[in-house]
């Protein structure tokens, strides 16, 4: 299926590093060393970490496509939690951003299989990386998680100023890793972001679906387990 293609282009969060679950360790301790049992009178941090959740992935959205910027992606994601969840915004301590953005790209917890399958993939294919997260964060997973070495470029999209699925990120991977979009497959977990954004930039995609989502039509092709693009390559 894949045999004419040399170079693999994966996203970073949400397809290798576990976003949601790195963020949940963090706010869960935070939780408490804020006292924010007290705060929210709920004695565990489960509701607060799904609301949050849920307003990071509708902002981180908008942000993909352009709608808001950086600093307003992260002063509502916990401003629209407190709103949701009865507290004052004003009362959010800007020290407990400043503590989650320090601790949680330091945390290592990947997708099932993520090195095993990365190292089998680096010995046949040319590996690139195309992450719309934020510059600091993203090198701090890298270094932390070891996963640096197994990618031959980086682009991170607050660098060169374009996102995911502008095609012309695309476009600048491509000449960046020196690939042509023939021989290049882009694997995320993004539908609209990595693949359809791949797709409509001429490249074969492949979307990573671990909670098993209904395949939309337009997808060529899904995974459920990163282990199985070692029998698709």
């Amino acid at each position: 299926m894949f045999n004419d293609k040399k170079h693999l282009f994966f996203d970073l969060d949400h397809t290798i590093w576990d976003f949601d679950r790195n963020a949940e360790e963090t706010l869960h301790e935070l939780y408490y060393r804020y006292s924010f049992d007290d705060l929210f009178n709920s004695p565990t941090s489960n509701q607060f970490i799904a609301t949050y959740t849920e307003n990071n992935h509708r902002l981180w959205n908008l942000y993909h496509h352009g709608k808001i910027d950086k600093p307003t992606l992260r002063k509502l994601r916990f401003a629209d939690t407190f709103s949701q969840l009865g507290v004052d915004p004003e009362l959010f301590p800007l020290a407990f951003e400043e503590e989650y953005l320090e601790i949680c790209p330091t945390k290592k917890n990947l997708f099932p299989n993520a090195h095993e399958t990365l190292t089998y993939l680096k010995d046949k294919y040319t590996l690139h990386l195309i992450s719309n997260g934020f510059k600091e964060a993203c090198e701090k997973k890298l270094e932390h998680s070891n996963l640096a070495p197994y990618f031959e470029t980086i682009v991170i999209s607050e660098i060169i100023g374009i996102n995911k699925p502008d095609i012309r990120i695309f476009q600048h991977a491509l000449n960046n890793g020196k690939a042509n979009k023939t021989e290049a497959v882009m694997i995320g977990d993004n539908l609209d972001a990595d693949v359809r954004g791949a797709q409509n930039a001429g490249l074969e995609a492949i979307f990573f679906n671990p909670f098993e989502l209904e395949k939309p039509d337009d997808v060529n092709h899904m995974i459920k387990d990163l282990k199985e693009l070692q029998q698709l390559f």
